[in-house]
């Protein structure tokens, strides 16, 4: 298996209003740092998996609605917790609806899966993994 993984950050606020969350439960500010590995059985006629220049430029552009938003209010998130598992797998979700307009080009058709990871901490981190869907 062949991987081309890229990185960004993202800084949002939130809350995740239930008591199994503690303090968490109160409006607050994270910083996540998100890797996305584009995973892949063989390599392309270029011997890439995916070009990463526009594996980048896909992460940056799935991640700008977000970045300096309170998720609290987008209307995509309401009535949501939006858990660091939950943005993994709307990263994800996000990235397969790009992959579908063609945005990643040639390699993508080869693709097996996506794996996305939100580092909170260097401490913890939590991940989506999947194939892609509908792509």
């Amino acid at each position: 298996m062949f991987a081309v993984e890229v990185r960004e950050s993202i800084m949002v606020a939130h809350s995740l209003p239930d008591s199994f969350f503690g303090p968490a439960a109160n409006k607050h500010g994270a910083t996540f740092v998100v890797d996305v590995a584009f995973l892949g059985p063989a390599l392309s006629r270029h011997n890439v998996v995916v070009d990463i220049g526009r594996a980048q430029a896909v992460l940056k552009a799935v991640l700008a609605p977000l970045h300096y938003q309170d998720l609290d209010v987008l209307p995509q998130f309401a009535g949501v917790l939006t858990t660091t598992e939950f943005l993994c797998r709307h990263i994800h979700h996000e990235i397969c609806a790009a992959i579908r307009r063609g945005e990643l080009g040639d390699g993508a058709e080869a693709l097996s899966g996506i794996r996305v990871t939100l580092g909170e901490t260097p401490l913890a981190r939590a991940w989506y993994e999947a194939a892609l869907s509908g792509a």
